[in-house]
């Protein structure tokens, strides 16, 4: 009777996750899957070198460490990791036999930054994202010699730090003035013809392009249920649609070269860097004309603009010069307003639960978001102390709504840290609320900055260990301790 339901369920079920990962790392670092001449340059056999075991094991392992959510057909990543033994096999034969069809695309709308509208993102199937990725593995180093150095999306060794290093170059050389074009819902405007004829021209595997044609084509499932079919577009949330992204943007970047311009490219974003306004309003036309005649694509002239790099956003920062002309990398408007805002989510001051659940939640974001804006350079990375003296305070004021439901509570409280009589009664019985109370002197007292470096995530010295810098001190400071 007990055999039938053993304790732990939920460690069985992680064991035999374990066990499938397992058994599919043992695939995928087979010799045959290792083998140096199965990549050769030759493109007429491009899916059977996509439906080798060793190519589909390494695919599943990359979707299971991206992780994302179920598809249409509701199954999550585990549970096709588990279920990896009997559908490898299966899998192998349909992509070999071509009766392999894709299932439909779940579609979900998630907020813009900033609040613009919503942006749509294309969930497929876990096993069509696994075939998506074999896929990948094989196409990428197909393309990956024929894109531009000014491209850094989704490349090897590439990405928005390079992306942004090579903005600064140019900024540097005297380009000061930027043609920041939007294309206007990119991934739902790509031509499949075109996009297909761009793939054969490097794919000579037929079939490969059959089964990619047949994932373009997929029906798109609403958040109401309907089934819409879909005639052009690229599902943006599938692993093939960034390199597809690359191929079809591919004809820009070179006909931007053959015009002596200097651009940087990030997916469907970029810039062009001009010495004058006058520059950037001729490139601007002469590039709109060729997006939309040649690449049928859409440029949206609200978005669009020419004006200075450090009153422009691009992946999350902008470029400035200061005094001496060096150019300095700082945090653009919108990256502040949004970290502002998600600060405040993350600490809200009507916070019921432990202190340590918020403090644990809040480092995971901020390191996180440090390890892609950690590119500042010092000017830039200067309001960095703002945003941690706004999360101290945050701080402090859950902890007086916790320890302060009266007044005499807060008072024992500030007592016990070492606070004086005097302090402590100011703080606790002052009339005024929870935000004017986190800045009294006895909350400093009683939970300082250094209370705070132990334990939640500071991005200015973050920054300043990485750059090996001296604390910033301000002027105020230097007249009140120098």
């Amino acid at each position: 009777m007990f055999a039938d339901s053993p304790q732990g369920g939920k460690s069985v079920e992680a064991s035999d996750a374990s066990e499938a990962k397992a058994w599919l790392l043992l695939i995928a670092n087979d010799k045959e899957a290792k083998d140096p001449t199965a990549q050769t340059g030759e493109t007429s056999h491009l899916l059977e070198q996509a439906a080798k075991p060793g190519n589909l094991a390494r695919a599943l392992l990359n979707v299971a460490r991206n992780k994302g959510a179920a598809g249409v057909d509701g199954r999550s990543v585990d549970e096709v990791v588990e279920s990896s033994r009997w559908l490898l096999p299966k899998l192998h034969r349909e992509l070999l036999l071509g009766s392999y069809q894709p299932g439909d695309i779940r579609r979900v709308w998630i907020p813009k930054p900033g609040g613009h509208g919503e942006r749509g993102l294309g969930i497929p199937n876990v096993v069509d994202r696994w075939v998506q990725q074999s896929l990948l593995q094989m196409l990428e180093p197909v393309f990956e010699p024929t894109f531009h150095d000014s491209s850094h999306g989704f490349r090897p060794r590439r990405g928005a730090h390079t992306a942004i290093a090579e903005a600064k170059a140019y900024v540097q050389q005297g380009y000061d003035w930027v043609v920041d074009i939007d294309l206007s819902k990119f991934f739902d405007r790509v031509n499949h013809q075109r996009l297909l004829s761009r793939l054969a021209h490097r794919v000579q595997d037929g079939r490969v392009l059959k089964l990619v044609h047949r994932m373009l084509k997929a029906k798109v499932v609403m958040p109401d249920g309907t089934r819409v079919s879909t005639e052009k577009g690229a599902p943006q949330g599938g692993p093939l649609s960034p390199i597809m992204s690359n191929v079809v943007l591919n004809e820009l970047d070179w006909e931007l070269k053959r015009r002596g311009l200097r651009f940087v490219r990030y997916a469907d974003d970029f810039q062009i860097f001009v010495r004058s306004e006058r520059a950037g309003y001729r490139v601007m036309e002469s590039t709109r004309r060729f997006i939309e005649d040649h690449l049928r694509l859409k440029v949206n002239e609200q978005k669009s603009s020419i004006d200075r790099p450090g009153n422009l956003s691009f992946l999350g920062f902008c470029l400035k010069k200061n005094q001496e002309g060096r150019v300095e990398v700082h945090l653009s408007s919108r990256t502040e307003q949004r970290l502002n805002q998600r600060i405040r989510e993350l600490t809200p001051r009507t916070w019921g639960s432990s202190l340590r659940i918020c403090m644990d939640k809040l480092n995971r974001y901020l390191r996180g978001w440090y390890g892609y804006f950690r590119l500042c350079t010092e000017q830039g990375a200067r309001r960095f102390n703002r945003f941690d003296a706004h999360v101290r305070r945050r701080l402090r004021a859950i902890i007086v709504r916790q320890k302060g439901r009266r007044p005499r509570y807060l008072f024992r409280h500030l007592m016990q840290c070492g606070v004086s009589v005097g302090s402590a009664a100011k703080t606790a019985y002052c009339r005024r609320g929870v935000w004017f109370k986190s800045c009294t002197y006895g909350m400093h007292r009683a939970y300082g900055n250094e209370w705070f470096y132990d334990r939640v995530a500071t991005l200015g010295r973050l920054w300043e260990q990485q750059n090996d810098k001296p604390t910033w001190v301000s002027s105020r400071q230097l007249t009140l301790f120098g």
